[in-house]
């Protein structure tokens, strides 16, 4: 199994990533060796992966990662690079490897302090690996400063430095840095590509597959969750029958009130195990006595690491609010399409008799205002409104109609 199989519907960036890491391979060969290097390489030092939530930018730029750092015996005899089982990629697509460093947003953004080490650690040589390949998942949330830091690595590149870049769009990214980079955009991969994943590589039964698929329009991430997580089916569940529960202001404050609470429980389950183990292994590396008694001087690191992990747990409430949004709005537009009479496949087709009940209890245009209302709730959340405050207006709105 190479590092591209497990990138769905993305056969055309695979093949495009596949020569540049066959070129990428030569370079370090060439170099190693004192020969010329290929004279038109499809190699370069910067890349930016654009597409769609779901589409795989994170992990398309990872298993590129595991390509140039692959150290097969196949590449001499002609293989190419990204095998999928040598220590190189292997490392790489787990994210230990010593050269392959990722970074993504605690907060709302990536602050300078987040990008500070890593961009100090981009001038440097790889330390085993054949590249010092820099990850940034969160690219659209770097801030002013934490940008301009990026931007000065990107325009002087250390020789064996690779920049790989992950935003939404082409134009969440400033345009200083983008022009640098080459650019790759990933499309939405279809129902049936998601599903077929589902089924081969989590053996997940086709009827699933299919159903789990077709709810989460093409997003992998979240139709592998889905098959593979009952909580997060009732959460779904749960979110659907909202639409149901604001018929009067009592119940729209209700399930705006229920809606948050989850969010906040599903971001403390989150956090709770994994903000314990980096307290352990921070005092361990402070060299914390018995019973948890730390050193002196090491009070603004512990500190540090509560802020970290404080803005932290707010996004990931904010980022389990706005998945259930999606599917809210998910479930709107199977409304219109009801509506309207077209022939667009039902995402929520396990709930067609809701959805057709409150097809026939409204009209196109107040469908259209309900969908804006959610996208509104989402904006207002972007902004760092209070999360009860945002989502209760949306559920007023969504009563008025």
């Amino acid at each position: 199994m190479t590092v591209w199989d497990d990138l769905v519907g993305q056969e055309k960036v695979a093949e495009q990533l596949g020569a540049a890491a066959r070129d990428a391979d030569a370079l370090v060969t060439a170099a190693a060796s004192d020969a010329s290097p290929p004279e038109a390489s499809k190699m370069t030092h910067a890349w930016l992966f654009t597409g769609p939530p779901g589409a795989g930018r994170t992990q398309v730029a990872r298993a590129f990662a595991a390509a140039l750092q692959c150290i097969s015996p196949d590449r001499a005899l002609g293989g190419a690079p990204g095998c999928g089982f040598c220590d190189g990629c292997h490392t790489a697509l787990i994210g230990t490897h010593a050269d392959v460093t990722t970074v993504a947003a605690v907060g709302t953004q990536i602050l300078a302090d987040d990008m500070r080490d890593t961009v100090r650690k981009s001038f440097t040589s790889p330390a085993n690996g054949r590249w010092q390949v820099i990850l940034v998942e969160d690219a659209e949330r770097l801030n002013e400063k934490s940008a301009n830091a990026v931007l000065k690595a990107v325009e002087e590149p250390a020789p064996r430095t690779v920049w790989l870049l992950c935003a939404p769009s082409i134009e969440d990214v400033l345009p200083t840095i983008r022009s640098r980079c080459r650019h790759l955009n990933l499309l939405t991969p279809s129902v049936d590509a998601v599903a077929d994943m589902l089924v081969r590589r989590e053996g997940i039964e086709p009827p699933v597959a299919a159903a789990v698929a077709r709810a989460t329009q093409g997003h992998v991430d979240r139709a592998r969750r889905l098959a593979t997580d009952p909580a997060a089916r009732e959460r779904r569940a749960a979110v659907l029958k909202l639409p149901l529960r604001v018929e009067d202001v009592g119940g729209c404050l209700k399930a705006a009130q229920e809606l948050v609470d989850a969010a906040a429980e599903d971001a403390k389950q989150l956090a709770e195990e994994r903000d314990g183990k980096e307290t352990e292994e921070l005092k361990a590396a402070l060299g914390a006595g018995q019973g948890g008694r730390m050193p002196r001087g090491t009070a603004g690191v512990m500190k540090d690491l509560e802020d970290k992990q404080k803005r932290r747990r707010t996004r990931t409430q904010r980022d389990s609010l706005d998945l259930a949004l999606t599917d809210l709005t998910g479930f709107y537009r199977d409304v219109l399409a009801l509506q309207l009479g077209t022939r667009v496949a039902l995402a929520n087709a396990d709930a067609e008799d809701t959805l057709e009940r409150l097809a026939r209890a409204g009209s196109p245009e107040s469908t259209l205002r309900r969908i804006e209302a959610i996208a509104a709730c989402r904006e207002a959340l972007d902004r760092n409104v209070a999360p009860l405050l945002a989502v209760e207006a949306m559920t007023m709105a969504l009563r008025a109609g």
